[in-house]
């Protein structure tokens, strides 16, 4: 079996930055014994950030992204040390490896990515991906690392992902506030969810149980068990991929989309939109291409080979694809039909966004 740990800042250190090494070192321990009965383990962990905190003496996490950017520089070598000195006296291989948004936006690094980690795997070795905080931008990261071990967990097609975090799983709400809160143990329809507020988050990590609940929805729909459980609970790990009743089960939702629309979908942002009638809606619906003839405005400023949002009149997200014409070049061939396109851009593709190039959202 092929699993993605997640592991949170709150448990891999206190309020201070300080690590906890006894759910630290458990968690290493069981990701160690599934090492050795064959499973391929990635760890992806969060904690850099906070780890740079403690020997800085800063006690509460900054906003400043020069800040974070410069306590994820200190904190990264304290963690992965800490991380290599815990496996290496299981005789476990550790690899670090720092991805950011931009490793999954480009196709060729999204591909490159891949095929180091199973390289990794291959090798017995057990990766720990951490996002490459330092160089970040605001304009193209994950936001948080729940989202990255979900994209991973696409990118190697993991059997499960498990998310780690402070509490024993999803709510039906927030059970500092509400002692009438239940534990919800398995997600078939992310629709039942509506109703559920998901914002808290803790004072050290990024993420809250809204960033676990979109990562569960991404990683679900590639076909990846995903559960959500409590980080310092022991034998969580092996509980978890034994499939035992443990935390909130998310079952896999496998869309039938292959790994390039997967990709499409989830790695690569999107630079712009295109708003269409309801004849192409309709029509994409179907499998179709999107022609120029059904584009009624163009919002955003695109490249031809960009990928691009497509909304209905309502403003309704209906599909994402990579578009063959920029920006200016749609904007001038909007409605127009294909011999009418011809005229104005000899050079045209036939089609707005092609079929192959093109999935529809949820």
């Amino acid at each position: 079996m092929t699993v993605v740990v997640k592991v949170g800042s709150s448990t891999l250190t206190d309020e201070r930055g300080k690590f906890r090494l006894g759910p630290m070192a458990g968690r290493v321990a069981e990701i160690c014994d599934m090492h050795r009965r064959g499973h391929r383990v990635v760890l992806v962990s969060s904690g850099a950030v906070s780890s740079g905190m403690g020997p800085l003496g800063i006690a509460a996490k900054p906003t400043e992204v020069d800040q974070l950017q410069a306590l994820a520089a200190v904190g990264q070598g304290r963690l992965f040390h800490a991380y290599s000195e815990l496996f290496g006296h299981e005789e476990v291989v550790t690899a670090q490896v720092l991805l950011s948004a931009h490793d999954f936006a480009v196709r060729a690094n999204y591909l490159n990515a891949g095929n180091t980690l199973r390289k990794l795997l291959e090798w017995k070795v057990v990766p720990i991906i951490n996002e490459n905080d330092t160089t970040s931008t605001e304009e193209l990261c994950f936001g948080d690392n729940d989202m990255l071990a979900a994209q991973v967990s696409l990118l190697i097609r993991a059997d499960l992902l498990i998310l780690l975090t402070d509490t024993e799983g999803l709510y039906t709400a927030n059970p500092q506030d509400d002692p009438r809160a239940m534990l919800i143990k398995e997600v078939r329809d992310f629709a039942e969810l509506d109703s559920i507020s998901t914002d808290s988050r803790g004072p050290l990590g990024r993420g809250g149980m809204a960033s676990k609940v979109r990562a569960a929805k991404v990683a679900t729909s590639g076909g990846v068990r995903t559960t959500i459980a409590r980080g310092s609970r022991s034998g969580v790990i092996t509980a978890c991929v034994a499939g035992e009743e443990l935390g909130t089960r998310f079952l896999p939702r496998d869309l039938g989309l292959g790994a390039f629309k997967l990709w499409l979908l989830y790695g690569k942002p999107i630079s712009g939109y295109i708003y269409v009638d309801e004849g192409a809606a309709q029509a994409m619906c179907g499998n179709a291409s999107l022609l120029p003839v059904g584009v009624t405005r163009v919002e955003g400023t695109f490249r031809a080979g960009d990928a691009v949002g497509v909304c209905n009149q309502d403003g309704r997200e209906l599909a994402r694809g990579i578009v063959d014409y920029s920006s200016d070049e749609l904007e001038a061939v909007k409605g127009m039909r294909s011999g009418q396109v011809a005229q104005v851009l000899s050079h045209a593709s036939p089609d707005a966004i092609h079929r192959d190039y093109l999935v529809l959202v949820e």
